[in-house]
């Protein structure tokens, strides 16, 4: 008796120190920006998982977005009749599901889980650069796991952003909430590519809204195919279409692709950015600024653009112009500036 008690007490010390191990990963942000919303955040994480035909175990994220609610990835459950949501040791029944399989996002309905659910932010104020934590059950742990990172691009897609991160996760963190440092939801961490230097994304809560008028759907699995998982070259939004090359360094690949982006979509500040990236990377560099300067006109806070416009002004000696944009890149984000000043600093020897 006093054996099993003892081990009963040593799994909740494990557990406790778990959760203050995940903790103590974003307390310096939770700190400066309200550890109480930081902590709801973390404590709306929850593990769906289900029974694949072969009698294997799927598994994903969720976010407990609503009373009884919760949002998650529909590829979780594309090889499942059989699925449920559990957090800890408790185990939650889905009473249905409405599900958008192109935008990859499915919303259960559960039956018991008293969870305060996360803060619902928005993400048409959001910036490059600007700090976000990842908070989810990465290569399924039972305890949620924090990655702190960066946005480190925003991609217009059916009146929302799709965020790109550095904030990592891997599998079991499908389905995850991405946060902002204030604990409010801006995402849904979904897909990423492969390799060391990978890119992780993560769809826009406003999709969420779309999804609520949804039919209720009661039988598993979810068919159909998202949009990250497009094949056909046609239908590939052009933002997935430049990762590979990107994190390749193909830059002839880079400079055909966006030159196809920006002919289709002259008046996206992003598209005319990878367009002057590609040909600074190939020594066109009157091409290049050409491209960025029209990448800020159109998004005046595209940090990207003025970066690369800054290098290459000091590279050129126009030290006015340089400074210049030291001062809009600290007005917009004060860890890039600093980075971009480091980065004069370099000139001309990296």
């Amino acid at each position: 008796m006093y054996r099993g008690l003892l081990g009963a007490i040593l799994v909740n010390i494990m557990r406790i120190s778990l959760i203050l191990f995940s903790i103590l990963l974003f307390l310096p942000v939770a700190r400066s920006h309200g550890q109480t919303a930081m902590m709801d955040a973390y404590l709306s994480s929850v593990m769906v998982h289900g029974y694949k035909a072969n009698g294997g175990l799927a598994y994903g994220s969720g976010v407990v977005v609503d009373h009884n609610q919760v949002l998650t990835n529909c590829h979780t459950f594309r090889e499942t009749a059989k699925a449920w949501v559990s957090r800890g040791d408790e185990s939650y029944r889905i009473l249905s599901v409405k599900a958008d399989p192109w935008h990859d996002l499915c919303l259960l309905e559960t039956d018991g889980l008293n969870v305060k659910p996360a803060r619902i932010g928005k993400n048409d104020a959001l910036t490059k650069s600007q700090n976000v934590i990842s908070i989810g059950h990465s290569s399924g742990v039972p305890i949620p796991l924090t990655s702190n990172g960066t946005i480190k691009a925003l991609y217009h897609m059916d009146h929302g952003k799709v965020i790109r991160t550095n904030a990592r996760f891997t599998l079991g963190a499908s389905g995850s909430g991405l946060f902002d440092t204030e604990g409010n939801l801006i995402g849904i961490n979904t897909f990423k590519t492969g390799g060391r230097d990978a890119y992780y994304y993560a769809v826009p809560i406003e999709w969420l809204k779309e999804l609520r008028t949804q039919h209720v759907e009661t039988h598993l699995p979810v068919t159909g195919k998202a949009f990250w998982e497009e094949t056909d070259p046609i239908a590939i939004p052009y933002f997935l279409q430049i990762a590979n090359p990107k994190l390749n360094e193909n830059w002839i690949e880079l400079e055909k692709i966006s030159s196809r982006w920006v002919e289709a979509e002259s008046n996206n500040s992003d598209a005319w950015y990878e367009y002057g990236l590609a040909n600074e990377m190939l020594g066109h560099l009157d091409r290049a600024e050409e491209a960025y300067r029209r990448s800020i006109e159109l998004d005046d806070r595209n940090t990207d653009a003025l970066f690369r416009t800054g290098l290459i002004a000091a590279s050129k000696g126009d030290q006015h112009a340089a400074y210049a944009i030291s001062m809009k890149l600290h007005q917009i984000n004060k860890n890039l500036a600093a980075e971009y000043r480091k980065a004069l600093d370099c000139l001309p020897n990296c």
